[in-house]
This record gives structure tokens, C-alpha cells and sequence, in this order.
């Protein structure tokens, strides 16, 4: 028997092989054993799997149908508030200068190594239910505020607890070249994370991903290469924080050591954009941050031109508090001057690249896992059109409705 079909919505959008998205009116989509079977125009479905004779169904009656997004960069694994931080950026501080003044996330840092185990386990469950609230499915955290052995273990520890206990899909990075601990030299510091953090990590088996942030000021191109080197003699695939307050390399060493994804790319160049692009690296670029500190975004249009499909995310985090894909849609299409297709495709199918998904994740076609999203708009352009609220009113993960408004 199928499991669930949503039937009758004004429109199903799915991305396609291409770079566009499919649009299926009076469309609908079945699922069994947590997989979609069909999707289609409602009488094409129902005619072979009838709303009435499934487990569950949903009339999705002048509604549109998404895959579930996918958020493939956040550090949405943290303890303490900075809260304060917000105000003192608006009075004029930098990121840099509240990091120089014992900020930012060293802050965090010591709050996550005060902060238990069970602690940081409820503070992720609550952000994973705002998160699915507005239609996230699978979501990528880091780890990184613990700069040692023992909180790394146990922020990873959180994060994997946390992925067995919510329906969304929690996928792990290691980050602990995220900051340069105080008191320590960051050649020291890559020392500790190569010879005792990573050993500790791939022996427990707790992360999918290795992450650094190659910037100036925290960690240089060569020693960002020793780590992601490193982590991958692991078994963890390489991420990077690359080219986002300064053109240091990062975007070119992503390219070279063929990293899963680069993220942020605020100053890289049409010649890093082409590298990423010939070593199959997916770009990863994050409106919400731009918006929080108040800088310029990312240049969409450069990758655009040069036909590299690129990701959105949140980057949710103590310094950009914002869980919402849509409100990630909303600031690509209105900070980044995104078109609505290529806004949603880059928060579902080109996201899934970012993090390795190639089982059909963030797409709607037969075999793909059945996670949708249903939004009370007319038909997708509505999505980012009607910023500031939220549209997603029912979510289901692996064919199981998992919050309804």
C-alpha cells in the first residue's frame, strides 16, 4: 500500500538534470517505504494509487510542492548567546575587532567546553525543529567550538545523537581548524588538530566531512592544506571556508585538492570560479551571513556566466541566527538578485551536491527519498516573493508527515 500521496497542488516543482526546474501543475506525488514512486500530474498518480486507498494523504489544493531544502553549511551546534555581539556590529564593530577583543568565536568556544554533553544535544534538537518548521530536511553541522580533543568528541558526539533523535537528516563535520585557541600560535595549533583531534574523530567514526577556515588572520593556505590533507587520510571528505574577507588561495586550493564543496567566496575571482568549476567543486554561498554583518554578497551572476550551478545556505550560527532556507531563498533572490528557480534549485538539488547526496536528495523524482515541503503559495515565484513569513506549512520526511501548521 502507498504510503502517503499529496495530490491536487497547484504546482509540483522539482529540479531537473539541466539547470531548470520542472513544473508540474494539478501535480502530485506518492511515496512508499520512505521513497517517492510517482510524481505526476494528479490524475496520471491517482489513477494507479488512488489518495483514498494510501496510509495518509494530502490535498495540496492550490498549494505548491518542493523537495525538502537542504542546509549544507551551518554551526548550528553551540552553546551560550552573543546577542550583544548584534548590537555592538550595529554600532560600527567589525567581525575582526570583536574576535580581537575575545568575541566571536572564541566566545563560543568557552561556553561549549562549560556546556555538557545533554546540553548541547537540546540546544541542537530545538534549532533542528525551527530549522524543519520552515521545510529543511537534511542539514550539515560542524563542529569547531571546542579547539580540542575532549569538546570536539563531544560536540561531534551531540550532533550525532541528535541526527538519531530528529527527523531531520544531520550530517557531521569535523571543524576544528576553525579558530586559533588564545594563547597558542596557529602552526602549533594545526599541529594538535593533524596528530590528536583527527585520529580521535576518525577513530569514533563521528564525522562525513572535514572543514577549515582558510582566512587571513586564522589559518593560511598551507597549513589549511595539511589539515584537509590530513582529514582525508581519515576518510573525511574535504570542505573549505574560502575567499570570504580576503582572496588568500582558499578557492583554488578547494579546486586542487578536489574538496566536496568551497563556501562563502565573497572575493574570489572569475579565474577561482573557473577552477572550482573544472575540479567539480560545488560552490557554496551564504546570503544570510552578508546580510547579518552588513557587507556586500556574494556575485551570483559571476558563476551564472561562467554555467557553474552553485548552493545556498544559512550558516546558521551564534553570528548569523537565522535557521530559515526560505528566508536564505528570499536573500538570494533579493541580495543576490537570484532568480526564483535558481534560488530554490540552489537550496535543494545543487545544495545535495554540497554535501555528496547523489540518491536524489532535494529533487522529487521516482527513487528519490521522499521529502517535500508543502507551501500555502500559489506557485514558487511566491516562495521569495513573499519574504518575512513563513510558507512552508507541511513537511514530510521519508513519507511521514513530520510538522504541520
Amino acid at each position: 500500500m502507498t504510503d502517503l500521496v499529496v495530490h491536487d497542488a497547484a504546482q509540483v516543482v522539482t529540479p531537473t538534470d539541466g539547470s531548470e526546474l520542472e513544473t508540474i501543475r494539478d501535480g502530485a506525488v506518492a511515496i512508499e517505504d520512505g521513497a517517492v514512486v510517482a510524481v505526476g500530474p494528479t490524475d496520471e498518480v491517482a489513477r494507479e494509487r488512488p489518495p483514498e486507498n494510501a496510509t495518509a494523504a494530502i490535498d495540496a489544493s492550490g498549494k505548491t510542492v518542493l523537495p525538502g531544502f537542504v542546509d549544507p553549511h551551518t554551526h548550528a551546534s553551540f552553546a551560550g548567546d552573543r546577542a550583544d555581539e548584534f548590537s555592538a556590529k550595529l554600532r560600527g564593530a567589525t567581525y575582526q575587532e570583536i574576535l580581537a577583543e575575545g568575541g566571536g568565536i572564541l566566545r563560543t568556544v568557552r561556553a561549549v567546553r562549560e556546556a555538557t554533553r545533554d546540553g548541547l544535544v537540546q540546544n541542537l534538537l530545538q534549532q533542528l525543529d525551527v530549522m524543519l518548521a520552515s521545510g529543511t530536511t537534511t542539514v550539515e553541522v560542524k563542529s569547531g567550538y571546542g579547539l580540542d580533543v575532549e569538546t570536539e568528541v563531544k560536540m561531534l558526539e551531540a550532533i550525532a545523537e541528535a541526527n538519531d533523535r530528529h527527523p531531520i537528516d544531520v550530517v557531521a563535520t569535523f571543524m576544528g581548524a576553525h579558530a586559533v585557541p588564545e594563547d597558542m600560535e596557529a602552526d602549533a595549533y594545526v599541529d594538535r588538530v593533524v596528530e590528536e583531534q583527527l585520529p580521535a574523530i576518525a577513530e569514533r567514526g563521528l564525522a562525513e566531512f572535514c572543514d577549515v577556515f582558510c582566512e587571513a588572520g586564522v589559518f593560511s593556505v598551507e597549513q589549511s592544506r595539511r589539515v584537509l590533507e590530513a582529514g582525508r587520510e581519515h576518510g573525511l571528505k574535504p570542505k573549505i571556508h574560502a575567499d570570504e574577507f580576503e582572496r588568500l588561495g582558499g578557492a583554488q586550493l578547494a579546486a586542487e585538492i578536489g574538496a566536496t564543496s568551497a563556501d562563502h567566496l565573497l572575493q574570489s575571482t572569475t579565474e577561482d570560479i573557473s577552477a572550482l568549476g573544472e575540479a567539480n567543486v560545488t560552490p557554496v554561498l551564504l546570503p544570510g551571513t552578508a546580510f547579518s554583518l552588513a557587507t556586500d554578497y556574494a556575485d551570483a551572476s559571476a558563476f551564472e556566466a561562467a554555467d557553474i550551478p552553485v548552493a545556498i545556505a544559512t550558516d546558521f550560527n551564534p553570528n548569523c541566527y537565522s535557521q530559515s532556507m526560505e528566508f536564505a531563498i528570499e536573500l538570494a533572490c533579493n541580495g543576490m538578485r537570484m532568480s526564483p528557480a535558481s534560488a530554490i534549485r540552489s537550496a535543494t538539488a545543487t545544495a545535495a551536491e554540497a554535501l555528496d547526496r547523489t540518491d536524489g536528495t532535494g529533487t522529487l523524482q521516482v527513487d528519490s527519498p521522499g521529502d517535500l515541503v508543502v507551501a500555502g503559495v500559489p506557485d514558487y515565484e511566491h516562495l521569495p516573493y513573499n519574504f518575512g513569513v513563513r510558507n512552508v506549512e507541511t513537511v514530510v520526511k521519508g513519507g511521514e508527515v513530520v510538522h504541520r501548521d
